[in-house]
């Protein structure tokens, strides 16, 4: 069985190995219905941060939104391998953990993207999009496919 190492600080952990998970209907089905997803990024130096986030998933591919200058940010452009698993929004994880890869979207696709978390966090993501028009920082839209079976 698979077990996610325990959170310890600021939601930091050393790097695990990115394992395969094979990829069936029921590694993805945990995600039905959940809010958030913690998704595991790694610095530079090997560390795992962890991040619960909003996502919409479709077909499969999950997208999510963040402000362009975060730290998630940075380190997926650095390094496109991540980890996520469902979680609350305290990020306590509520499955197992699934590799992935990260890949930032643009035009259609983000704006795509950005329809889905819409129509999933209705008033909530509206209300934050208003506000977001009185702080112009640029977000950026992610499509997280999870890796294929080994």
């Amino acid at each position: 069985m698979l077990r996610p190492a325990p959170l310890s600080g600021a939601c930091a952990t050393k790097a695990l190995p990115l394992y395969s998970l094979a990829m069936s209907a029921n590694a993805l089905a945990q995600f039905d219905g959940q809010k958030y997803l913690s998704l595991e990024t790694l610095r530079k130096n090997g560390t795992a941060v962890r991040t619960p986030i909003w996502f919409a998933e479709a077909g499969g591919v999950f997208y999510i939104y963040s402000l362009a200058e975060t730290g998630k940010i940075k380190r997926i452009r650095n390094n496109p391998s991540v980890r996520m698993a469902p979680c609350d929004m305290r990020g306590r994880l509520r499955g197992e953990w699934i590799p992935a890869r990260a890949r930032i979207l643009d035009g259609e696709e983000a704006a795509r993207a950005n329809a889905m978390l819409d129509k999933k966090y209705g008033v909530m993501k509206k209300i934050g999009n208003i506000f977001a028009k009185f702080r112009p920082q640029k977000r950026v839209f992610l499509a997280i496919s999870p890796d294929a079976p080994v």
